[in-house]
């Protein structure tokens, strides 16, 4: 009867260790970035609209020091910001003397582009969509290869300042600014 026991209780563990998720415990502030509003950052395209003010309606792009050169205003900080927050800062700087009661809306004219390397058929930079998903980005850069590992990706991306690298599955979101790793099987 032990023996029957000690044999149950070997299997036992032999499935719960199964049931193991090969997945690294995952940091929280990767998972917070999924619902938080998009952070701006360098090589986003702005569109700025301030209403009945066509002078000062254009696009603009980040550029390397995190900032954009609005006329009348001149640079303001974009990188690590909303673009809620961008509308405030503008506002208030036209107020200053250049606008009476300054209109402001401010969206994501284009993203900043992604990355893909590894084992796909044509790594490289890709322009970013809106929802992307890891899937998505693999077939953008034209599939995986034969002896690609399909069940996941790793992901580096920055979060709050922090290069960090996370282990995605194919229906998971990537961001602008991602560099995705499809990696090769082991057989």
């Amino acid at each position: 009867m032990r023996f029957f026991l000690f044999v149950a209780t070997l299997i036992g563990v032999a499935l719960l260790g199964g049931c193991a998720s090969p997945y690294p415990p995952q940091d929280p502030a990767t998972y917070k970035a999924l619902i938080a509003p998009y952070r701006l950052d360098s090589g986003d395209r702005l569109r700025v609209v301030v209403f009945g003010q066509a002078d000062l309606t254009n696009s603009y792009t980040i550029d390397q020091a995190g900032y954009i050169s609005v006329p009348l205003i001149g640079a303001v900080a974009a990188r690590g910001r909303s673009t809620q927050e961008m509308e405030g800062d503008i506002a208030a700087k036209l107020r200053k003397g250049f606008v009476r009661d300054p209109d402001v809306s401010v969206e994501v004219d284009r993203y900043r582009p992604f990355f893909i390397m590894g084992e796909v058929t044509s790594a490289g930079q890709y322009p970013y969509v809106n929802g992307m998903t890891a899937q998505t980005a693999v077939a953008i850069a034209g599939g995986f290869t034969p002896r690609a590992q399909r069940a996941d990706v790793d992901v580096t991306r920055q979060v709050n300042g922090k290069v960090t690298t996370v282990r995605l599955l194919p229906t998971q979101p990537i961001f602008p600014g991602d560099t995705v790793n499809v990696r090769e099987r082991f057989f």
